[in-house]
């Protein structure tokens, strides 16, 4: 099979064994969603999810972060690491999103980019799911899984980015990421992972080797 037959076939089979292709990090607000992916640095989006709860009620509102006392706000988010990193990035995304979009998460690449602590990954996740745009969430699951299928050589985000837009339909590339994450965590874990219960392994080159 092609690189190309292999990305379809994957598709087909993620999207029937994970119909519903949705987000793992709760939220009900757009720019929530933003902060708990900064959270989710380097955390599961369990325990991610988990302080958001209480977070989201401590601070209802963007103007509330953007307000927040800092120590307050490393206190808040302790539990997900990195915290006065994290703290300090929340507080000046806040900001700067009042100040320069009216509040408004912004629908481009460059736009998200010039956010304190959004990287590319983050941007994607925005961009697909706020905006519904074609969206590459290049983060651990989707760059083990696509190296596994050979789909690319790269273990550098921006790279394996660029190299599965060249292979998935833009229709399906954000939706295509959620699923990798749950299959990622079901059957192609970084350790062990289940070939012998994966529908991908008869097109799977590293399943051949297992």
């Amino acid at each position: 099979m092609t690189k190309e037959e292999r990305t379809l076939e994957t598709i087909r089979l993620l999207k029937e064994r994970y119909p519903d292709a949705l987000c793992s990090l709760t939220y009900e607000q757009p720019y929530q969603l933003m902060i708990a992916a900064r959270l989710s640095a380097q955390c599961t989006d369990a325990r991610v999810n988990i302080v958001t709860k209480t977070l989201f009620v401590q601070y209802p509102t963007l103007e509330a972060f953007a307000g927040a006392d800092l120590s307050e706000l490393e206190e808040a988010v302790k539990p997900c690491g990195f915290y006065r990193t994290k703290a300090k990035s929340i507080k000046e995304m806040a900001q700067r999103l009042l100040s320069v979009y009216g509040g408004k998460i912004p629908d481009t690449m460059d736009e998200l980019l010039t956010l304190p602590g959004i990287g590319r990954k983050t941007a994607n996740l925005l961009l697909g799911d706020v905006y519904g745009k074609p969206a590459v969430v290049a983060d651990t699951h989707f760059i083990r899984i696509t190296g596994r299928l050979g789909l690319t050589e790269h273990t550098v985000p921006q790279k394996v980015e660029a190299d599965l837009r060249k292979l998935l339909p833009p229709a399906e590339s954000s939706d295509l990421c959620h699923r990798m994450v749950l299959f990622g965590r079901d059957i192609c874990r970084a350790r062990k992972p289940r070939c012998g219960d994966c529908p991908l392994r008869h097109f799977c080159p590293s399943a051949a080797q297992a």
